[in-house]
C-alpha cells in the first residue's frame, strides 16, 4: 500500500458506455465468483472488509465487516481515508476490463496537449499564404477554390484546423501536399476526369481521351494520381498536363 502522504481521493468508472443506475462489484472470493490475485508466488483470495487493513483474506482477522462496493450512475468515489478499498480495487481482477480509475492528471495533460495542438494549427492556418490556403482547401477539403473568396477559404481552413489539428499540421509538412494540389488543379481545369463512378481516371485532352489509371478501392483519387506522377511515366504526364494549365 502507498504511504499516507501519497494517498489521494480517487474516482473509478465502469468501462461500459451504457452503465446501469447501480452496479455491485464482486467484493469477496466465493465458489460462484472467483476473486483471486497472483502476488508473484501464489493465488491469494481477495475480500474487502471496511474494518480490515488488508484486502487479502489470509491477512484478515475473524471479525470482518463486509461492505458492498456499489457504482452509482457508473461511478465510484473512494476517499483517501479508505486506502484498503483503493488497494483492493487496484488488484481486483475486473480492473481495466470492468472498471478503471479516472486519472485526472493524465486527463489534464491530454487536454493541454490537445489545446496546444489546436492553437498551433490555428496559428499555422492564420499565417498561410493564399496559394497554401488554396492547396489545403483542394487537398483536405476537396473544395472548388476557383469559386471561393479568400475569406471563405480562410474560414473553411480555420474550421478544419480547429477540428483536425494534428492531421492539419502533418499535412502542412507533407511534401505530397503541393503535388496533390497540382493534381487537383488538373481536375479543376477538366484536363482529367473521373469515370465509372469514380473508379477510373481519364485524360480529357483534345487529342487524348484515354484511360490514365484505376483508383484502388477505398483510396482517394487525387492522392493516387499524385503518387503516379512520381513515377518515370508520371513525370512525363505531369509535364504534359502542366503545359495545358499554363
Amino acid at each position: 500500500m502507498k504511504n499516507q502522504a501519497e494517498l489521494m481521493d480517487k474516482i473509478y468508472i465502469l468501462k461500459k458506455k451504457s452503465s446501469p443506475l447501480t452496479y455491485m462489484l464482486a467484493s469477496r472470493n466465493t465458489h460462484r465468483a472467483s476473486l483471486l490475485h497472483f502476488d508473484g508466488k501464489s493465488q491469494r483470495a481477495l475480500r474487502y472488509a471496511r474494518n480490515q487493513k488488508s484486502p487479502f483474506e489470509d491477512e484478515q482477522d475473524g471479525n470482518v465487516i463486509l461492505e458492498p462496493i456499489v457504482f452509482v450512475d457508473g461511478a465510484l468515489s473512494v476517499p483517501k481515508t479508505n486506502p484498503v478499498l483503493q488497494h483492493f480495487l487496484s488488484i481486483h481482477p475486473g480492473y481495466g476490463s470492468v472498471f478503471e480509475e479516472v486519472n485526472t492528471e493524465n486527463d489534464a495533460s491530454s487536454d493541454i496537449e490537445k489545446l496546444s495542438s489546436e492553437l498551433d494549427a490555428q496559428i499555422a492556418a492564420r499565417d498561410l499564404s493564399v496559394d497554401m490556403l488554396e492547396a489545403v482547401a483542394r487537398v483536405l477539403l476537396g473544395s472548388r477554390v476557383e469559386k471561393m473568396s479568400t475569406a471563405e477559404l480562410k474560414r473553411d481552413v480555420f474550421v478544419y484546423a480547429r477540428k483536425n489539428p494534428r492531421m492539419f499540421l502533418e499535412m502542412l509538412n507533407d511534401p505530397m501536399l503541393q503535388l496533390q494540389n497540382t493534381c487537383a488543379k488538373f481536375f479543376e481545369h477538366d484536363l482529367l476526369r473521373l469515370k465509372n463512378k469514380g473508379r477510373d481516371v481519364y485524360y480529357n485532352l483534345p487529342s487524348n481521351k484515354k484511360k490514365l489509371l484505376t483508383v484502388p478501392f477505398g483510396e482517394e483519387y487525387v492522392y493516387i494520381v499524385a503518387s503516379f506522377m512520381q513515377t518515370d511515366e508520371g513525370i512525363e504526364v505531369m509535364r504534359l498536363l502542366e503545359n495545358h494549365v499554363k
